[in-house]
């Protein structure tokens, strides 16, 4: 090992690590080579490929079953009963779970070390590796379950997730429980629907066009969770108002619909290849049209504009401006209220007043801003905004 070069040395270590990762499943292989009669029987019967899809769904479906339950309140009801058994088990799943992982790892490091196949000193190989692939019945059945799996929580809660507010009183759920739970829960949703979607099409052998109808399904019902997403956090937006968590957020649902659009596209022609690419000139497109819309005047605008009409807050929500909350966002934020000075409350222009005018005298005093290295077109707005002399009289 000392004797090798340095870029030898990193890649030693990377498939060194890669191999603490994946190889695991090495000695399993080994298993199947040892039983020959068991394999031909594996492998001329049709079972077997669902089986070995059902056990790579089973993580799968714990995870989407943790974000699904943790997002609404019905759905974690229904799978604590059927899940809620009473058997005091200890620490013995953390145990076993570690006791796993420990053994994953070390398998692999034990199959690096017996392949020996690892480079001479100072050479390091090019010849391309063969690349994992997963047979079209197993990627098929990791798909049906999930897809079931979606089904089931759409319609089970269709009534709940798409009603609003008529269906809380039945439900049991507080306005603002139902308000702010699971927006949050429903993006890592879509994230690992397209990473999985990503994934599959990476390492799928014999496309079928059931393979193909299954995967569309599956990001069509991802859209359908993205829809109760936005619905729970445009909820919670009429109640409450706008802030920078609350816009990213649902630019990043408005991002990841349409990702799903690409990803149906991709997978019925057969280019996910492009996927990547086009989500990359997504975000580039929005990264343009934040610095368009301005994210921090657009708040600062929409939540004016509740305090000066509440007959835009949702019933149960919150009036009034919270001044102090727009005056750290900075200069656009700044800007608008001094621009609305006239317009708001009595208490909220004094306090609006208060802020705008420290802010000015800060960044009129700030000699290092003025320079054109640190222009900034929001701070010369706000340095140049001249306070309305008559809202002046009315706030002393």
């Amino acid at each position: 090992v000392l004797e090798r070069p340095l870029g030898a040395l990193a890649g030693l270590a990377g498939r060194l690590a890669a191999s603490a990762v994946v190889a695991g499943a090495r000695p399993l292989a080994a298993l199947g080579r040892a039983l020959p009669s068991v394999q031909g029987r594996a492998r001329t019967g049709k079972v077997a490929p669902v089986v070995r899809g059902l056990l790579i769904a089973a993580p799968l479906v714990l995870v989407f079953v943790a974000l699904f339950s943790s997002a609404d309140a019905v759905f974690a009801r229904i799978t604590g009963d059927l899940f809620n058994w009473d058997i005091e088990l200890g620490s013995l799943l953390e145990r076993l779970l570690l006791g796993g992982v420990v053994a994953w790892v070390a398998a692999g490091l034990l199959a690096f070390v017996a392949k020996g196949e690892d480079p001479p000193s100072g050479v390091t190989s090019d010849l391309p590796r063969p690349r994992p692939a997963l047979g079209s019945g197993e990627a098929l059945t990791v798909l049906v379950v999930l897809d079931l799996l979606f089904i089931g929580f759409v319609a089970l809660q269709a009534a709940y997730l798409f009603g609003g507010r008529d269906t809380l009183e039945a439900s049991g759920i507080t306005y603002a429980e139902y308000a702010r739970r699971g927006f949050f829960e429903l993006l890592a949703v879509a994230f690992l629907v397209g990473g999985l979607i990503l994934a599959l099409e990476g390492f799928v052998r014999g496309r079928t066009r059931t393979y193909v109808v299954a995967a569309i399904g599956l990001v069509l019902l991802t859209i359908v969770v993205l829809a109760s997403a936005f619905l729970r956090l445009r909820l919670y937006q009429d109640a409450y108002g706008w802030t920078e968590l609350r816009f990213y957020v649902l630019a990043a649902i408005a991002w990841l619909a349409i990702g799903a659009v690409i990803t149906v596209v991709t997978v019925a022609r057969n280019q996910t290849r492009w996927l990547i690419h086009g989500m990359l000139l997504v975000s580039f497109v929005f990264g343009v049209a934040f610095n368009l819309i301005g994210p921090v005047r657009f708040i600062a605008e929409q939540n004016i504009e509740r305090a000066v009409n509440p007959k835009l807050v949702a019933p149960g929500g919150e009036t009034g401006l919270d001044v102090f909350y727009l005056a750290i966002l900075g200069d656009d934020a700044l800007t608008v209220l001094a621009e609305n000075l006239c317009a708001l409350p009595a208490l909220e222009s004094r306090q609006a007043l208060d802020s705008v005018k420290m802010w000015q005298g800060w960044i009129r005093r700030d000699e290092a801003g003025k320079a054109w290295q640190a222009w900034n077109l929001s701070r010369e707005r706000a340095r140049d905004t001249q306070l309305p002399a008559v809202c002046l009289l009315a706030t002393r």
